[in-house]
Parts: C-alpha cells; sequence; structure tokens
C-alpha cells in the first residue's frame, strides 16, 4: 500500500482547517489597514543554512488560500539552501498573500527542519547498508507532512500507523504473556483477518532475540537499547534471516557504530520530535 496514498485530498482538508484556526471571521489587521484589492509580491527569503522541505505544500497553501496568487518557485524539495537565498516569490492580492503567510512559514520551517536533521542522519551512515527510519513520534495530525519531509531528507519510513505494520513491543509481549504467544497469536489474527502485513518485534536482550529466533513467523526485529557490542553478537545470531532495526538511546554521535554493526535499518525518534525549525520569512517587496 502507498503509504501516501489520499494525500491530496488529506493536504485541501487540513489547509482549511488550518485557515478555519487562524482566520475564522477575518484576517483583521490586514482588513483595517490595507485597502480591499492592493496588489503586491513578497519573497520568501531563507535564513538558515540547511535543506528545504515543504515548497510544494506551500504552493498548494497559496492555491487554497487563492486560486489568482501568482507563485514563481525557484528552489526544488531536497534542495541544500543557505542563508540569503529565495525559495519563492508570491504575487497578487495582498490580503490573500498575508492570510497565507504564517500557515506557509509554519509548515515550510517545520518540514525543513525535519530533513535537515534528517540529512545529517544519513550522511552519517553514508558508505552503511543501514537506512535511516523515522517513528511515530510525530506532531498529532501532521504525520504526513512530517514523514513526507523525512523522505525529503533522505530517510525512509517505517509504519504510518498503527494500521499499515505489526510493531510487537515490549507492552505487547508482557500483555500477550511472552514473546511466543505474541507472534503466535499475531500470525493467527492475520490469518483469520485475511491480512497481509509484516511483522516486526522488539528484543530488549540477546536472551529474547534467541527466543524470537526460535518461535519465526516475524520479518524484522528491533534491536531495543543495545550496546554496540550486543548488537554486533544479535546480528551474528539473526544472520540475515530476518531484517534487523537498532533503536533507542542512537544519536548522531554514535550512529555510525550502530549501522557499522551490520544492522539493516536505525530508527530516530527525535527526526520528528526533536526538532529545531528553520529560520525563514515572507518579505514585501516595495
Amino acid at each position: 500500500m502507498d503509504e501516501f496514498s489520499g494525500f491530496d485530498k488529506w493536504l485541501v482538508d487540513f489547509i482549511n482547517r488550518a485557515f478555519e484556526e487562524d482566520v475564522r471571521d477575518g484576517d483583521h489587521t490586514s482588513l483595517a489597514c490595507i485597502p480591499e484589492g492592493t496588489q503586491g509580491k513578497a519573497n520568501l527569503l531563507i535564513k538558515e543554512n540547511g535543506i528545504l522541505a515543504g515548497i510544494d505544500v506551500a504552493l498548494k497553501v497559496f492555491e487554497v488560500c487563492d486560486p489568482e496568487l501568482k507563485v514563481e518557485k525557484f528552489l526544488q524539495d531536497g534542495s541544500e539552501i543557505k542563508k540569503g537565498d529565495i525559495a519563492l516569490s508570491v504575487s497578487g492580492n495582498v490580503h490573500f498573500i498575508l492570510k497565507a503567510e504564517r500557515l506557509v512559514l509554519n509548515i515550510m520551517q517545520r518540514m525543513s527542519g525535519i530533513a535537515t536533521e534528517t540529512n545529517r542522519y544519513v550522511k552519517a551512515v553514508e558508505g552503511t547498508k543501514t537506512k535511516i527510519l523515522d517513528t511515530r513520534k510525530t506532531t498529532p495530525t501532521i504525520r504526513y507532512l512530517e514523514k513526507l519531509a523525512v523522505r525529503i531528507g533522505g530517510g525512509y519510513n517505517h509504519r504510518m500507523g498503527l494500521y499499515d505494520m505489526i510493531m510487537i513491543k515490549d507492552n505487547h509481549i508482557d500483555y500477550a504473556g511472552g514473546i511466543k504467544q505474541a507472534i503466535e497469536k499475531t500470525n493467527k489474527y492475520l490469518e483469520a483477518n485475511n491480512l497481509n502485513l509484516k511483522i516486526e518485534i522488539e528484543a530488549r536482550n540477546l536472551d529474547e532475540v534467541k527466543e524470537i529466533l526460535e518461535t519465526g513467523g516475524v520479518h524484522r526485529i528491533m534491536l531495543d537499547n543495545f550496546t554496540t557490542a550486543q548488537t554486533v553478537e544479535a546480528v551474528k545470531l539473526i544472520n540475515v534471516k530476518y531484517e534487523t532495526e537498532s533503536s533507542g538511546g542512537i544519536t548522531l554521535k554514535n550512529i555510525r557504530d550502530y549501522a557499522l554493526c551490520g544492522v539493516d535499518f536505525i530508527s530516530v525518534g527525535a527526526l520528528t520530535h526533536h526538532i529545531n525549525s528553520l529560520d525563514m520569512s515572507l518579505k514585501a517587496v516595495k
């Protein structure tokens, strides 16, 4: 299933909800001091180095706000940007430019922050087979945008939500009565409901890795909070029978060490939940 199926409809609905939240019965500041129908132009200025993300989303914001606005795009999503760059210019009715301003900036600043951070992690594991994954640690209701930003930054999406992959974590194991019970119940559930979902299970130590291998019936094993030495041992035990993923306690300082252990994936929650937005502004052209 395409993780972004239905994205276009979701995006338009999201933009309309965002405008309702921000504008309600009118942008009274603009209505008060700028004559109706005033025409103008503004440039979106980059004020911090990084990776650009969200410019195509911004184009849709302007279109939903007022189809008559003219937007010229100078940079593409995924571009390396530096302070002083102009990402786009928009011209038309000033009331609509100002109405869209904050929403455009909020989206692009956050998405670019995520893409920039993701790209740092991706570059840190260059030359290894390891792929960088995001997690479900996203801002409620804007997961689409945050996971899209991860892709733009060179990372990969883990599952989109609870519905498109089985992820058996420690609490599931404990509530199910153990690893064997959790795996067997999961496979019976998928068969009974005619569902074709990959199964990933979390291991908290090497003994759990061995128990998972004895039980079988999964696609990927997550090595949660393993040291690098434990990770090397786990990868040897698994011996390419299943995909491997490292998670927990991994930072830019140690991520390459984990990648060199031979894991297929490293998931990093900080890509989406511990982010500094990239600085930008929309400035009127006089």
